[in-house]
């Protein structure tokens, strides 16, 4: 259980630092962001603590997770979807698996070099595709209850 906590933990820090990075003014949204990037933090977490869930589908579900967060978070303090997300998605990104592709290519293991570049690839995919989902997930519910507030006023 500590590691699930030091894990969302860090994952709290990396988004709040990224959101002092990214030059977010307001203290509030700053903060927020901290708190999408921990929960995006938190379900990989206990994804990979269940040993049920795959790392790759535990990436696709922190990135739905901290896109459905951030999707609510944009809409109540008016401010654009991107900042949250980009913030909660920077701890998540593979870049430790990267470096190991790296270490392998200069060790002269192309096999393992290869199993390391595809691993990264694969998990940055995932990543996108689950803030792809709840994107189009999410406009297309928009669409529909403003095609049913049109239906219900001309009717």
């Amino acid at each position: 259980m500590q590691d699930i906590l030091v894990g969302a933990f860090g994952a709290f820090l990396a988004a709040l630092g990224f959101g002092v990075l990214f030059n977010i003014q307001d203290r509030k949204k700053l903060l927020w962001c901290g708190i999408n990037g921990g929960i995006g933090g938190l379900v990989y977490e206990l994804c990979i603590a269940s040993r049920q869930v795959s790392e790759m589908n535990a990436n696709f579900l922190a990135a739905v997770a901290f896109t459905l967060v951030a999707e609510v978070l944009a809409r109540k303090m008016k401010s654009p979807v991107t900042s949250f997300i980009v913030c909660a998605l920077i701890p998540l990104v593979p870049g430790g698996t990267m470096y190991d592709m790296m270490i392998e290519v200069i060790t002269n293991d192309p096999y393992e070099a290869l199993v390391l570049l595809l691993k990264t690839l694969s998990i940055a995919g995932l990543l996108a595709l689950g803030i792809l989902v709840v994107e189009a997930g999410t406009a297309l519910f928009y669409r529909i209850i403003r095609k049913g507030k049109k239906y219900a006023k001309n009717n």
